[in-house]
């Protein structure tokens, strides 16, 4: 049989299980911002998620609604609108493609795919406390919490003498 006019890559897959694939790639790039999947399943998810992405920047109830039916996530729907699709400054070519070493096992070419734009809404900061640190902090917050608590009942107290 002759593979002419056929459009898509079929994963050896179903067609309901080839979807669900996609999607389940289109969620957890949305929320992890990139994933490291096989090659050929990077590119067929590209377009998929860029289709997404340039629905959310319209940012109506309608493309919301478009967007939250190929999802199926309100969660998802609610952070590629909102968080992700207003830090895009760009007009298409949302996402990249970036080659990684082959996998171990049966030597699939592996790539990452990320989002262009940087994402990050500020550098976060390491965490040098240490244990002991946060400990000490966490008692000190307590003891003034029942400070206050004393000071305010015996307020309370004098009020009512």
């Amino acid at each position: 049989m002759h593979r002419n006019g056929y459009k898509g890559r079929k994963f050896g897959r179903e067609r309901d299980q080839r979807n669900a694939l996609i999607n389940g790639l289109a969620l957890s790039l949305i929320d992890q911002g990139a994933i490291v999947t096989t090659l050929p399943k990077a590119k067929e998810l590209r377009p998929h998620v860029e289709k997404l992405i340039t629905k959310a920047k319209i940012n109506t109830l309608h493309s919301r609604r478009q967007i939250l039916s190929t999802l199926h996530s309100v969660e998802m729907t609610h952070k590629l609108v909102d968080n992700i699709a207003p830090k895009i400054t760009r007009e298409s070519g949302y996402l990249r493609i970036s080659k990684m070493p082959s996998r171990r096992g049966d030597n699939a070419d592996m790539a990452k795919i990320s989002f262009v734009d940087d994402l990050s809404d500020a550098p976060k900061k390491p965490n040098t406390d240490s244990k002991a640190n946060k400990a000490a902090s966490t008692k000190s917050s307590v003891k003034s919490t029942q400070k206050k608590a004393a000071e305010t009942t015996a307020k309370k107290v004098k009020d009512k003498k």
